[in-house]
């Protein structure tokens, strides 16, 4: 696939972005800050970053780009691909079940290992405590409901 397509692609997820923030509905609260404001920022960086990404293509200047006839892509990627699905898709659906630690520590082994990092104890190690560390700040800290960080409830 071209990076030019992919690029393109992005931009079309980043004009679906756009259109779901917009219909995000006012907040009853009367404050400073709505709920529009921290998507709308994300959002707008995201597409700054798409615009910049296709126009890097355009002039076959993006990192990722073959420059050379001979050069091929890494081998793996389906790999790659579906270790990050499965972290992802691990994380949706055992949240509910067993409370946010192990899967978000799921999901974070399914992205170190999508970017070549090795199954041993140090990434466990790593990925249990980035996810605790998360937990700690948004929902102990910040007061964000993320569920409890362990919950058996078989």
């Amino acid at each position: 696939m071209s990076t030019r397509l992919i690029a393109s692609f992005l931009l079309v997820f980043c004009a679906l972005a756009v259109w779901q923030v917009f219909s995000i509905p006012e907040s009853t609260i009367q404050s400073e800050v709505g709920p529009i404001l921290a998507p709308s920022i994300l959002v707008a960086l995201l597409s700054l970053l798409g615009v910049f990404y296709l126009f890097t293509t355009i002039s076959n200047k993006a990192p990722d780009c073959t420059h050379q006839e001979e050069d091929r892509p890494l081998k793996g990627g389906s790999t790659r691909v579906l270790y990050m699905f499965g972290g992802g898709l691990a994380f949706i659906v055992l949240t509910k079940l067993i409370g946010f630690l192990i899967p978000a520590a799921l999901c974070g082994l399914g992205v170190s290992m999508a970017f070549d990092a090795k199954f041993n104890l140090k990434t466990l190690l790593m990925v249990f405590g980035i996810a605790g560390t998360f937990w700690t700040l948004f929902s102990a800290i910040l007061g964000v409901d993320l569920g409890p960080i362990v919950q058996l409830s078989f």
